[in-house]
């Protein structure tokens, strides 16, 4: 416990769900902490779940509580250039975030995988694969359950998937394995640029006895010295695809582990994903031999490149959760297909320009079917580019001309709020849709 000494009054900014676990974890503690909470909002989610004990001011900033507090443990929706966080860090008060806490607690090995794109199929791709190995895991982190409630678990192995805000307040995470899968323009918001952002995934390499990172994008590869693991779809690597008697072999340290046609998983981004995860675990320790079957069966992620239906010969694919233009390319990217792709796009645009889809549209035989709010800007990117109203629309018109061999893709390269609640809710209703017509 010597990282609580002399800590006693701890103020938690943001509550939710990870601001919850926080105050959880912090009244598990055997120290005796005065625990407070900020939350700028007039009704925060979970208000209804703290302890008695601990005070919630909410609705705005209490700078006296900051700047009173030993240590400060912030949400990773907060921005350190806050002007009240950065006023803490002014003071000297120490600013940290939920994964630092659980960096404190931990005593098992822990494997993190941070990137633009594929972080949460290559997290929930390896703890299904090491629990089919035999181990008990705990998957987390930014997706599914915080990091700190995971230690409840009697884990033999810890699997986080970690955001960039997350790793800004993240300095002493020990990892077996670490990686860093591809960087593209996201959250720039919140970032001064590329390089800024970048430099915040990068912490992930920080305390990292193997760091696993992209040979086909060097962006990924750590400043410093470190014990690198390369990986590629494109050349030979540590972790690569290699061909014999014809077939693609996913491939590890010149072994061939599995055949890539095994794979249920779609588009050449997932052979990549599965790349990631056998050099984790190795790099871990793990027989990844005794969990290839899991790693065959997996489907995918809800929303993300999930085959929803099957039948005949023409599959459905939902991957709804493609809200930029960098996802859907990974989704079309190396896609091989013995008919027509049937490819929906279009939603709440974000003012982003989607002609970067022209080389990789160009390649396929594709059925441009584009629908919602800013349809219209697809058009210009296909001769078949047809215009549409709503998803139902376009599976009423394509449904009767599908043959074996052709794929209905939902990879909308939008946000979803046009016409629905959230990305899930689109991604639900295409697999309704799915099944009524498969």
């Amino acid at each position: 416990m010597q990282h609580w000494q002399g800590i006693e009054k701890v103020v938690v900014v943001g509550l939710g769900i990870t601001g919850l676990s926080v105050v959880k974890h912090l009244m598990r503690l055997p120290v005796d902490l005065q625990v407070k909470v900020i939350d700028t909002r007039e009704n925060p989610p979970g208000s209804e779940q703290l302890p008695s004990d601990v005070e919630l001011h909410a609705g705005g900033w209490r700078n006296d509580w900051l700047t009173d507090a030993d240590l400060v443990v912030t949400n990773p929706g907060i921005a350190l250039a806050t002007p009240e966080i950065q006023q803490v860090l002014a003071a000297g008060i120490a600013v940290v975030g939920d994964i630092e806490l659980f960096a404190w607690q931990v005593d098992k090995p822990v494997i993190a995988i941070t990137g633009s794109n594929g972080k949460s199929t290559v997290t929930d791709l390896t703890g299904v694969v090491a629990t089919a190995a035999g181990l008990n895991v705990g998957v987390g982190g930014n997706i599914g359950v915080p990091a700190l409630d995971l230690l409840e678990l009697d884990a033999d192995l810890y699997v986080l998937e970690l955001s960039s805000f997350q790793l800004e307040t993240t300095s002493s995470l020990p990892l077996v394995a670490a990686a860093f899968l591809n960087l593209s323009e996201d959250h720039m918001d919140r970032y001064q640029g590329m390089a800024d952002y970048r430099q915040a995934k990068l912490r992930i390499f920080d305390h990292a006895k193997a760091c696993v990172v992209n040979a086909d994008d060097s962006e990924t590869y750590p400043d410093a010295e470190h014990s690198l693991v390369e990986f590629s779809t494109q050349r030979m690597a540590k972790a690569c695809v290699t061909e014999f008697d014809g077939k693609e072999y996913l491939s590890f340290d010149g072994e061939r582990i599995l055949a890539v046609e095994q794979l249920s998983l779609v588009g050449r981004h997932n052979v990549a994903n599965a790349l990631v995860v056998i050099a984790l675990l190795v790099e871990a320790g793990i027989n990844v031999h005794a969990g290839l079957d899991a790693m065959k069966s997996y489907a995918g992620l809800t929303h993300r490149c999930q085959v929803v239906a099957d039948n005949q010969g023409i599959k459905w694919v939902n991957d709804s959760k493609a809200t930029n233009v960098a996802s859907t390319l990974a989704a079309l990217s190396g896609l091989s297909l013995a008919g027509k792709l049937y490819l929906l796009v279009g939603g709440n645009g974000k003012g982003a320009d989607f002609s970067e889809l022209l080389p990789a549209l160009a390649c396929l035989n594709v059925q441009l079917c584009c629908f919602g709010e800013d349809g219209d800007q697809f058009m210009p990117l296909h001769p078949s580019a047809k215009r549409f109203d709503t998803m139902q629309e376009i599976v009423n018109w394509a449904s009767p001309q599908l043959k074996s061999g052709d794929m209905v893709l939902l990879s909308p390269a939008c946000a979803s709020f046009d016409q629905f609640n959230n990305f899930m809710a689109r991604g639900d209703a295409f697999a309704e849709l799915a099944q009524q017509f498969a």
